[in-house]
């Protein structure tokens, strides 16, 4: 059976995956925000065993709401491993929209409702800080100047229209997720939503990047370390290749 055509697919539900370690004193104040913006939207929150209870908070916040559920993992798997977990869970049930957002409060809850009326003419919709009227506050320069960089190594390996291929803060449309080989997806932190971003538009759907602020995180620590970098940094460089090469001998038979 051909698919609906994409305006006639409906956006609700949605489903928010926010993975967590560590983020017991930004969960309370990220989860009033998202459902002060969103209020029919549903909450996944994936905790990998966090030693400071964040969990547990999680487990009470869901007692209270039927909008927030609660995913325990034993061990600190990575962020991908996290909303791969997140996004089967979502799709084994009804949800339309599936969306990624941090718990720090760097991914403004408040820039949803633009996101999701802009996935009604996209399949992937990228909140990104550097298209125009995009934006980051209180961030260290040479963390603006790293996360810059990776996207232009980004694009210029893989090619395509997208400019901020690391960006964390997205809403998918389930055909999408539905659509690519999650289990064959490893990658973690920074190269993960690369990963991602670049099977969906290898796939063909449509991405569409709206504008964003991004505000750095007042409690607790970043989790990006060297070896997230490195992971990306060769990943990246493989795919590149691969794709090059591809194009290549795609050049070639038609010669």
């Amino acid at each position: 059976m051909a698919q609906a055509p994409r305006a006639a697919q409906p956006i609700e539900p949605v489903l928010v995956v926010i993975p967590t370690y560590n983020e017991r004193d930004n969960l309370a104040p990220i989860m009033r925000r998202l459902h002060e913006s969103l209020p029919a939207a549903h909450a996944l929150v994936v905790d990998d065993g966090s030693p400071d209870g964040t969990g547990e908070l999680a487990d009470k916040l869901a007692a209270d709401d039927k909008r927030v559920h609660v995913m325990h993992r034993t061990e600190k798997a990575g962020l991908g491993a996290a909303y791969i977990a997140g996004f089967r869970w979502g799709l084994e049930r009804d949800y339309a929209t599936i969306v990624e957002m941090d718990a720090d409060g760097s991914h403004a809850p408040e820039d949803l409702p633009r996101m999701l009326a802009a996935l009604e003419d996209a399949d992937l919709v990228l909140g990104s800080r550097y298209v125009p009227g995009g934006s980051v506050v209180n961030w260290p320069k040479r963390r603006e100047y790293l996360s810059r960089g990776a996207n232009l190594y980004s694009r210029l390996a893989l090619g395509g229209k997208i400019t901020e291929y690391t960006a964390g803060f997205r809403a998918y449309r389930r055909a999408v997720l539905e659509k690519l080989p999650l289990d064959e997806i490893a990658s973690t932190g920074y190269c993960f939503q690369i990963d991602l971003a670049w099977r969906t538009l290898r796939t063909g759907f449509e991405i569409v990047e709206v504008p964003i602020t991004f505000t750095e995180r007042e409690i607790g620590e970043s989790k990006m370390s060297g070896s997230i970098i490195r992971e990306a940094m060769i990943r990246v460089g493989i795919w590149g290749v691969q794709h090059r090469l591809g194009q290549l001998r795609r050049l070639l038979r038609r010669g």
